[in-house]
């Protein structure tokens, strides 16, 4: 399996197995990824034709804070983040769980249905579409190992450990995937709790991935941990599951329900988008704080992804007329 990571000062880092080398004449995986598209081949051929060089301490990079998203657009502002739910064959019973009133369905467990019912279409066919949400551009982004700002508004901040594609769109249009990463698909679950139409405002918020990027397909089940410190003690932990064995939605599904809007296939424009989890510390009860350090880690994706929750000073948020 490839790997790439993106160090944050220029070059590309190429992991094979143990062994991990920089990417010789490169600057970013984003203009790699462009290289590929523009001379139609994958992404693995280029870093093959540039060949890899000097040989780096992987694990170092990341504990000292030099390795950035793996991939970023140059514009902040053409790189949209957003992501899907009630996606996983166990999301249902977290999110009814934050929703529910009465012994009617709902809405959450209702769309869950629809995903089980119809998420996994045979091929040729279109499946029905899930639930989606806007987190953002690339302006939220945090690089592992970087601080992720809740604003002062918030009336929480949690983890969501997620699994993010990257895609790039072609001059003509055509979208190219190139990998997946680890995320946190920090929320404020207190604010989505008030009421389900404030989903749309509990998702802006700051998201963290990589530091690895995986070339290539995923496996149809992976396994992880996510785990919050506090200190020196680990105040919850827990381990999820996802891959299309653990879900409702097949990844081309999800996809498909994204790029069908011409809006999101714009030339040149890097599009991150996440796939959902079960798997909350919200659920059980607990309320992360200033210092507690999330690490959300799979052996699919190498290194962990670490990120230190922080609170952002007030903003003015006054509007002057022009």
């Amino acid at each position: 399996m490839l790997f790439l990571s993106q160090i944050k000062q220029g070059g590309v880092v190429c992991r094979e197995g143990q062994e991990a080398r920089l990417v010789k004449q490169a600057l970013s995986v984003y203009e790699l990824a462009q290289e590929a598209i523009k001379h139609n081949v994958t992404l693995a051929s280029v870093i093959k034709q540039h060949g890899l060089g000097e040989q780096v301490d992987l694990v170092e990079l990341g504990q000292s804070n030099q390795l950035d998203c793996p991939v970023r657009h140059p514009d902040p502002a053409h790189m949209y983040l957003t992501g899907t739910g009630l996606t996983h064959l166990g999301s249902a019973s977290t999110r009814n769980a934050m929703h529910a009133k009465s012994e009617e369905l709902t809405d959450s467990m209702k769309i869950f249905q629809m995903g089980v019912e119809g998420g996994k279409p045979i091929e040729g066919q279109e499946g029905v579409q899930p639930e989606w949400f806007y987190k953002g551009n690339g302006a939220g982004v945090m690089a592992p190992g970087e601080a992720i700002l809740s604003p002062s508004f918030a009336l929480d901040g949690g983890e969501e450990p997620e699994i993010a594609g990257f895609y790039l769109i072609g001059e003509d249009g055509k979208v190219h995937r190139l990998g997946y990463t680890l995320a946190n698909e920090f929320s404020d679950h207190v604010t989505e709790r008030q009421n389900y139409l404030y989903l749309a405002h509990s998702k802006l918020r700051p998201a963290a991935f990589g530091p690895e990027l995986l070339v290539g397909e995923l496996p149809r089940h992976i396994e992880g941990h996510s785990r919050i410190e506090r200190g020196e003690t680990t105040l919850w932990e827990k381990g999820f599951v996802s891959g299309e064995d653990n879900m409702s939605h097949t990844f081309k599904n999800l996809e498909h329900h994204h790029f069908k809007y011409a809006i999101f296939r714009q030339p040149g424009d890097l599009h991150v988008h996440m796939f959902g989890t079960a798997t909350l510390s919200f659920a059980d009860g607990v309320q992360a704080r200033e210092g507690d350090v999330f690490e959300i880690v799979s052996p699919t994706f190498g290194l962990p992804l670490r990120n230190t929750f922080s609170e952002a000073a007030p903003l003015s948020t006054e509007v002057s007329a022009l």
